[in-house]
């Protein structure tokens, strides 16, 4: 397992990233048994993963009971990443948000906090200035946001710094290259990408897309006639079909599982920290690992980049997968 350094921080994080939300189960995830969830945590942590990400609204903090339990008595070995809702980002919400996050997880501090999504009727620097007296206080160690674009990016350092943006990033979903990316270069701040599996389209787990749920079929590549989009769009199926057949046939030709040059695609990226992967249980985190011991050729990266180049153009710059109105400014 290797390891990079979260922005200017001097937080060290595995690239693999352990997603917790699957922890929560209910409506989202379906039944869950928690020792399942505490055996992927510690086959982690076994695994050289030292890097968790929960938030307080994964099943109203039940995703972070469970990590905390999990890591009783091995939390020295953890970086813990929860965030801070939307809803929550008035000076005083944050400061009850962290302590509740806290008592979940049976910590006295977090490794890295984040806004989980911008608020615009809340000034971020009343935010920030709340989130920098608990760094100050050594309740937080570091601090970073999830799904900002260059706008809200720009208002932060303004009156802030941050580590890292967490923002989802695939083969199959590029936007954050146009902007988002560069600015975070420019500033040191680190990635973590979510979804770099695209849900599942690049495992092959999909033939066409009559296959995909709706819940899954709900983001901007399917048509706004899908029962769960709220994007108003046309979509790309049949393209997008056409290029996963294209790039199942890649791997086939290199001899490598969907899943894993799909997760070593976004590795190969200068300025990716870490790669958030969710699993329920310690069997779907073993599936995964060799993803991260896995290095693309040059001409295998620019031959995926140019097969998904349409989609990314048709996508545009807008990083809000579900939305056509984007909520990232």
């Amino acid at each position: 397992m290797k390891y990079n350094r979260l922005g200017t921080s001097d937080i060290e994080v595995s690239e693999f990233t352990l997603g917790c939300w699957p922890f929560a189960g209910g409506n989202v995830w379906g039944d869950q048994d928690d020792a399942d969830s505490i055996a992927a945590v510690h086959a982690s942590l076994d695994a050289g993963i030292n890097f968790f990400d929960t938030a307080e609204g994964y099943g109203a903090g039940k995703s972070e009971e469970v990590l905390g339990k999990a890591l009783k008595g091995r939390r020295d070995q953890a970086v813990i990443v929860t965030k801070v809702g939307d809803s929550h980002l008035s000076p005083d919400d944050v400061r009850n948000s962290c302590e509740r996050s806290l008592s979940r997880m049976g910590t006295d501090y977090i490794d890295l906090y984040l806004i989980h999504w911008p608020n615009h009727e809340i000034p971020i620097a009343d935010t920030m200035g709340a989130l920098q007296g608990l760094v100050d206080e050594g309740k937080v160690r570091a601090l970073g946001v999830c799904n900002f674009g260059v706008q809200d990016l720009s208002d932060l350092l303004e009156v802030g710094h941050i580590e890292v943006n967490q923002l989802p990033y695939s083969l199959l979903w590029r936007p954050i290259e146009y902007e988002i990316f560069p600015k975070c270069r420019q500033n040191n701040i680190g990635l973590m990408t979510y979804s770099p599996l695209m849900q599942g389209l690049l495992t092959g787990r999909y033939a066409n897309a009559d296959e995909v749920p709706d819940g899954i079929a709900r983001s901007r590549h399917f048509a706004s006639t899908r029962p769960q989009a709220m994007h108003g769009q046309q979509g790309m199926e049949e393209e997008l079909f056409e290029v996963i057949a294209r790039y199942g046939e890649v791997c086939q030709r290199i001899g490598q599982p969907m899943a894993h040059v799909a997760l070593a695609w976004v590795r190969a990226h200068e300025g990716v920290s870490s790669v958030l992967v969710g699993a329920r249980n310690a069997d779907e985190v073993a599936l995964n690992l060799p993803a991260f011991d896995l290095t693309l050729p040059d001409e295998i990266i620019k031959e995926l980049d140019e097969l998904t180049e349409g989609i990314k153009g048709n996508l545009g710059s807008s990083p809000d997968m579900w939305r056509g109105e984007n909520r990232m400014r």
